[in-house]
């Protein structure tokens, strides 16, 4: 597997990811499978009166990608579980044909009081756009499993 194990993990270790350009269908499919009418997801007509001047991509899509954009390079096949997510921001929107790429780094490790084969993991993890533009960033808790 390319994840890492728990033992395999420091604090302050940083990764970058690869990267994926968000479609239009992106944001209209997940919109709709999650029964989110937000117009300014869904109406070009609405979101081109807005601020932004056009639909904006859906805040928990983006969120939910750049967790998936980490996995390869952390989480593949080397963890239990996720724990939770701290501390979600999305300072800048995101629109159709933008592409964003994943950066994390090891804020915290330590073992886990009730599996002495894992440990816990704190990732920090940043959403951005090639001109280093934020999107999201949020704290994610996981339990990963040790190496053998």
């Amino acid at each position: 597997m390319p994840g890492k194990y728990y033992n395999e993990l420091k604090e302050g270790m940083k990764f970058k990811h690869a990267g994926r350009t968000i479609t239009e269908m992106d944001n209209v499919l997940f919109s709709a499978l999650t029964m989110n009418s937000q117009p300014l997801h869904i109406n070009e007509d609405f979101a081109s009166r807005t601020e932004f001047g056009q639909r904006l991509v859906n805040g928990v899509f983006t969120f939910g990608l750049v967790i998936g954009l980490t996995v390869q390079d952390l989480t593949e096949g080397t963890i239990v579980a996720n724990l939770g997510y701290d501390k979600v921001l999305h300072p800048n929107p995101v629109f159709h044909g933008d592409t964003i790429y994943a950066e994390s780094e090891i804020i915290e490790i330590r073992e886990s009081k009730s599996r002495p084969d894992a440990g816990i993991v704190r990732i920090k993890c940043w959403g951005k756009k090639p001109d280093g533009t934020i999107v999201v960033e949020f704290e994610r808790t996981a339990m990963f499993l040790k190496k053998k």
